[in-house]
This record gives structure tokens, sequence and C-alpha cells, in this order.
């Protein structure tokens, strides 16, 4: 079996009846978007801890409740990497709170937060990346909502 040598937290992350992204905006390439989150670190104490530092660093947001509902395996060189895909709804965002450390490092682009309708067709209209992730969004939009649907009853 082959080690883990990445994790990386990243939300389907609701606000109402939409989807809250990053559309990235790199020099010589079409923009794509990307689930929030990013990277666990060592002194993550959890990967949902790091999600929800990586909303805060991201979004200046505060998560309510998670729920997994995805893995997607990476081979890397090394390795392999793993994603973990929550979703959740957003309860807070305070874009002047960002923190995160590609804020201030214009060579790696833009980060601007966008969003879109929570449908398969917006979904689809997308260049969400990675590929794969965007085909589980839109084969289970009904699903995601449901789960997120059912925490609210049960809180």
């Amino acid at each position: 079996m082959a080690d883990i040598v990445k994790r990386s937290a990243r939300a389907i992350l609701l606000d109402g009846d939409e989807l809250v992204l990053i559309k990235r905006t790199k020099p010589g390439r079409e923009p794509y978007w990307v689930l929030v989150g990013g990277g666990v670190e060592d002194d993550d104490p959890s990967i949902e801890a790091a999600l929800r530092r990586e909303v805060f660093e991201e979004l200046g947001g505060k998560l309510g409740r998670t729920e997994l509902v995805h893995l997607i395996t990476d081979d890397l060189e090394d390795g392999i990497g793993v994603q973990h895909i929550f979703a959740a709804r957003l309860e807070a965002m305070d874009l002047a709170a960002r923190t995160g450390a590609e804020f201030g490092k214009p060579e790696r682009g833009g980060y601007a937060v966008v969003r879109v309708d929570f449908t398969a067709e917006a979904i689809r209209r997308l260049d969400l990346m990675p590929p794969e992730l965007a085909e589980f969004i839109v084969a289970n939009t009904d699903a995601i909502v449901s789960v997120l649907d059912t925490q609210l009853r049960e809180a």
C-alpha cells in the first residue's frame, strides 16, 4: 500500500441556494474554479479543523456542521494524495478578514470569490477542477442539499 503523502480538505460550500467557489486566474491559462479549501498542515488537529482554518483564511468565513461526502485519491510522484470533500453551509463571511498567504503573492494569480446557483446546469458551465469533482457534484446536487438540510433538522 502506498503512503499518503498529502491531504487536503475542500468544501462544497453552500450559502442559501448558491455554491461559493474561488475563481482562479493565472497568466497564460484560461480561468478555472476550485472549491474553497487547501492542504492539511501538520499542526491541524483534524482534517475538519484544516477545512475550517482554510475557509477562514480564504473567505474570512465560518462554517456550521460539516459532512464528509467524497474522497479523491491522486497518484503523486512519492505516494498518494487524498482530497477530503466536505459539504457545508457558510454561516458567516468577511472577505476583509482573509489571511491566506496566497493573497500576498501576485505571481500566484487571482483568487476571486464567486457564487453560482447550486444546480447541475450552472456547475456544468464552469471549468471546475478537478474534473472528477465537478462530475461528482453535478451527479449529486440533490443529495448534497439533502445531507445539509438533514443536518439542520438534527441540530
